[in-house]
């Protein structure tokens, strides 16, 4: 494990040496950065780590972005999760596989209440619509590794939240 400051990314590129394999999962909230800081977060730490993998090898990237992702969206979120999607299928991976969760149900140190609720009302919707509103992170997990045990066919795959549950059985 290596601890990075990615305000210095950079400084750091020999732990992204040697490794086959990276996943992403890195993401923060506009509340709890502020505009700027979510965008440098989101997109600016995620895209240059996975400049700095590549250089150092890897050949399979997976990242989790979000159910919606476009870079053209008009909402903050969206637009800037689909412009980093952008931005790491264009570092050149041998294999990218991009993840978009829908809401995703984990149990949070910090507290959101908003989200709390929000959480509440979809696990009760999840006995009757399983794979259309939220996705518990374990099952997130699961989807990527097995993303990397099975990588398919194709540079890109671009897998959605139905995809996700599947993925995140076997």
């Amino acid at each position: 494990q290596a601890v990075v400051d990615f305000e210095r990314l950079g400084e750091h590129a020999a732990a992204f040496q040697g490794h086959d394999v990276g996943f992403c999962c890195l993401g923060t909230t506009r509340a709890k950065a502020g505009a700027d800081g979510f965008v440098r977060v989101d997109r600016d730490y995620v895209a240059q780590a996975a400049e700095l993998a590549r250089a150092g090898g890897c050949k399979h990237f997976v990242l989790q972005s979000s159910q919606g992702a476009n870079a053209q969206s008009r909402f903050l979120y969206l637009r800037v999760k689909g412009e980093v999607e952008n931005l790491v299928q264009a570092v050149g991976f041998d294999h990218c596989i991009i993840l978009r969760p829908a809401v995703l149900l984990c149990k949070r140190q910090e507290s959101r209440p908003m989200e709390w609720i929000a959480q509440q009302f979809l696990s009760a919707v999840a006995w009757v619509f399983p794979t259309a509103y939220s996705v518990p992170v374990e099952t997130v997990a699961r989807a990527m590794v097995a993303c990397v045990l099975q990588p398919g066919e194709g540079k890109v795959k671009v897998l959605e939240n139905r995809a996700i549950h599947e993925l995140g059985k076997a």
